[in-house]
């Protein structure tokens, strides 16, 4: 079933986020496969983000990070928890927000053109279900305002779309 998803590009960041929870909500549900949703998912952040130069999920099997859904270029397909920026907010359990990552130690390149990320874990209770990774060609492309709504919007996903 096609899903119309519009979002202005003249929005400022934070009303593109408000414009885009409601329309992630109704677009995701939990009757749909996991799959699935985590693949719209990445496509509606791509889809309102010029900023977006990657976005996908590294999903937890209980040892590494491994590549889910995603919208880019082709990615690394494990990470060791600790390791670059996404097994390092996998580890800590918290959002990981690098301006520059050629100054973050032990920086995975997967795209020599990244130049800032950030990484917000999803957690079910305090359990690690994966990471969330965006990428950007820009450097400080994210801040305070994208770790709120991507915290938010990981939440949703850990409360009403992974089921376990």
């Amino acid at each position: 079933m096609a899903q119309e998803f519009k979002i202005p590009f003249a929005l400022s960041d934070e009303e593109k986020y408000a414009a885009l929870f409601p329309q992630i909500k109704f677009l995701l549900t939990k009757d749909e496969l996991l799959l699935s949703n985590l693949s719209n998912f990445t496509a509606a952040l791509k889809q309102t983000f010029d900023k977006i130069s990657w976005v996908g999920f590294y999903l937890f099997d209980g040892e590494k990070l491994y590549l889910g859904p995603f919208q880019g270029k082709v990615a690394c397909t494990k990470i060791e928890i600790g390791k670059g920026v996404c097994g390092t907010a996998a580890l800590k359990k918290e959002t990981v927000i690098v301006q520059n990552v050629n100054d973050f130690p032990g920086h995975i390149a997967c795209d020599d053109g990244t130049n800032s990320e950030i990484v917000v874990p999803i957690l079910k209770g305090n359990e690690l279900i994966g990471v969330l990774d965006l990428d950007s060609y820009q450097f400080n492309a994210f801040n305070e305002t994208d770790k709120k709504y991507l915290e938010e919007l990981s939440k949703f996903l850990a409360e009403k779309i992974f089921i376990k």
